[in-house]
């Protein structure tokens, strides 16, 4: 008798989260983990005036402060953790050790403050790290195209973007297949043109 187990242990797989404050990333990873996320949500104080812009999330009474944490088995051979930055500016020092390792980030805009994700896509742009752009729609918020949103942020066709609803576990799910499919697309690329050029 064998005494070892056919149970199959999944590819762990690091995704970050990224985005502006109060972009949804503590809604999108509770949305979708298969168990108790874990979040560092700290409630809004008075220190924080003058510091965190809150225009247009004027309700908002908590945001995050070191990091979220989630896991999702996409299928019984790959397991996605994922981990949400912080969105002020004043943390973005944590953003290095939460990137360190992953594969690819999904980066959360609001159409309401579309400026604040411009230090997400500017960190990841000069990474060289695959990322997709998720437009979470929230509720009274102006709809735009996402091509518009594209041309907006001055993103290149190569980068996914795409609508979500961060509080549905489908939409999540469907923006992390996007990125997935971006991830195996750009570590792809190399091959492609290393057998390209051998055939030459």
């Amino acid at each position: 008798m064998s005494g070892r187990s056919d149970k199959i242990v999944p590819l762990a797989v690091k995704i970050v989260v990224s985005g502006g404050l109060g972009v949804g990333k503590t809604t999108f990873i509770g949305a979708i983990s298969e168990i108790e996320p874990l979040d560092t949500e700290a409630a809004i104080t008075e220190v924080s005036v003058g510091v965190d812009s809150l225009v247009g999330v004027e309700a908002k009474t908590t945001t995050t402060v070191a990091l979220d944490f989630g896991r999702i088995t996409l299928d019984p051979t790959i397991a996605l953790y994922l981990f949400g930055t912080p969105g002020q500016d004043r943390f973005s020092f944590l953003w290095d050790d939460l990137v360190e390792g992953a594969l690819g980030t999904v980066v959360l805009v609001d159409t309401r403050r579309i400026e604040d994700c411009f230090p997400a896509v500017d960190y990841f742009e000069s990474q060289g790290a695959p990322f997709v752009l998720a437009v979470n729609r929230f509720d009274g918020a102006d709809r735009f195209d996402v091509d518009e949103v594209r041309e907006a942020l001055g993103l290149g066709a190569d980068v996914p973007v795409l609508e979500c609803d961060a509080r549905n576990r489908d939409s999540v799910r469907d923006v992390l297949g996007a990125l997935m499919d971006r991830v195996i697309g750009v570590r792809a690329a190399p091959r492609r043109r290393t057998a390209a050029a051998l055939t030459r």
